[in-house]
């Protein structure tokens, strides 16, 4: 079990340590306006990239469970991360304007195509290889490590990134950072994963599976009701990095901070957020949209003061506390999923509520994009009223973690 755990752990940081260096919400925004690309196709990056990854989940449910060993399905999509994190490489460094801003959204959905299937085989072969009340610790560590790389890469930028975002240099950190993908592959490929372990009956189809769960089962339903209100620590972030920008430069020394408020979010907070959702994963989430709540509306609270507003210090630490509640809201959420069910079910819930989620993060993206035309803080507001909301429905949720976690 320890050398599967490790195995996972090493693969999984990979991976995140590669979303940080190609993250939507900071390099691949930073990296448009450099280009020049139109703002609108900034404004689509974090509902491509999330809603990309989770609408296709619950279709590949049946094809999943064919699959004897599903590590191999997430070797297939690690591949495709890399793949496509290097379309986006070559794109920034020959390209600029309107086409390279659409090449590199259309490189992303296909990144966030490939992500879809290590997502959905991550959770079934974390079930099938490590026992419940250890695997919020999996996620955990694996978020600490890639915190270790971030905030190298950050502090790197701080200090060496100067006042310019040259659009070469952030390829070639992008191209750099596709390898990891390929090292995930080669270290997961190793987990020692049991195979045939559960029937690969005849499922039914996508639409049918979401439908019967989501009107049949009263638990898996609030849990997708309470991941939505959950967005206000995803769909914040952007917004004060947008601010950011309004009020300084935008060279690689200014995107450093964010991507070191990342690293030091996934450093901190992975390890303990990790040990906290192995006791109670709901309570995780209800503490994070709870934090992320408050850090939205103190923000918007401090705009309305002009020495606030035009203080250095001000967007970097909000959005180091907003990720760090999001990383909490990450691990909550996954921790809780895997504890709330077993076997094939465990599959249909993972996909199923990714799928829902495609679609609401869609809407709410949607949403809050039309209200960001009246400006930002508007939108921001909106959000903060979402997490308002999401603590007493988290609350309400069963308790599946800790003792009263599922032995599947």
């Amino acid at each position: 079990m320890r050398a599967n755990a490790a195995r996972q752990v090493g693969a999984l940081a990979l991976q995140s340590a590669g979303d940080l260096v190609v993250d939507a919400k900071t390099v691949l925004a930073w990296l448009l306006a450099a280009l020049g690309a139109p703002a609108a196709v900034a404004a689509l990056l974090v509902p491509v990239r999330e809603s990309g990854s989770m609408l296709p989940q619950a279709a590949l449910v049946p094809w999943l469970r064919r699959r004897p060993l599903r590590k191999r399905v997430w070797v297939a999509g690690a591949i495709g991360q890399a793949a496509a994190v290097a379309v986006i490489a070559v794109v920034a460094a020959t390209t600029r304007g309107a086409l390279a801003g659409w090449l590199i959204l259309a490189a992303l959905a296909g990144f966030a195509l490939a992500r879809s299937l290590t997502s959905i085989a991550s959770k079934d072969v974390l079930g099938r290889t490590v026992p419940a009340g250890r695997r919020g610790q999996i996620t955990g560590w694996a978020t600490v490590a890639s915190g270790v790389v971030a905030v190298t890469l950050g502090l790197a930028l701080r200090v060496f990134g100067g006042d310019e975002a040259d659009p070469r240099h952030l390829a070639l950190l992008i191209g750099v950072g596709g390898l990891t993908w390929l090292l995930a592959a080669a270290v997961y490929s190793r987990v020692d994963e049991p195979a045939g372990t559960e029937p690969a009956e005849r499922a039914p189809g996508a639409v049918a599976t979401a439908t019967r769960l989501l009107r049949d089962d009263a638990a898996f339903r609030h849990f997708v009701l309470a991941r939505t209100l959950l967005l206000v620590s995803a769909l914040a972030s952007p917004f004060v990095v947008m601010l950011a920008g309004r009020e300084g430069g935008a060279g690689l020394a200014g995107l450093g901070p964010f991507v070191l408020g990342s690293g030091l979010a996934s450093l901190f907070g992975g390890r303990v957020w990790g040990v906290a959702a192995d006791r109670s994963s709901r309570l995780v989430m209800v503490t994070a949209a709870t934090i992320a709540t408050t850090v939205t509306l103190g923000f918007l609270g401090m705009l309305q003061v002009a020495a606030l507003r035009e203080s250095a210090w001000l967007y970097p630490l909000t959005y180091l506390l907003l990720a760090l509640a999001h990383t909490g809201t990450r691990i909550g959420r996954k921790t809780y999923v895997v504890d709330l069910a077993s076997g094939n079910r465990r599959t249909e819930y993972v996909a199923v509520s990714n799928a829902a989620m495609g679609v609401l993060l869609l809407v709410t993206g949607g949403v809050s994009a039309g209200l960001a035309t009246f400006g930002p803080e508007v939108a921001l507001a909106f959000l903060a009223v979402l997490g308002l909301v999401a603590v007493p429905v988290g609350l309400r949720l069963p308790e599946v973690s800790g003792e009263h976690a599922a032995t599947g």
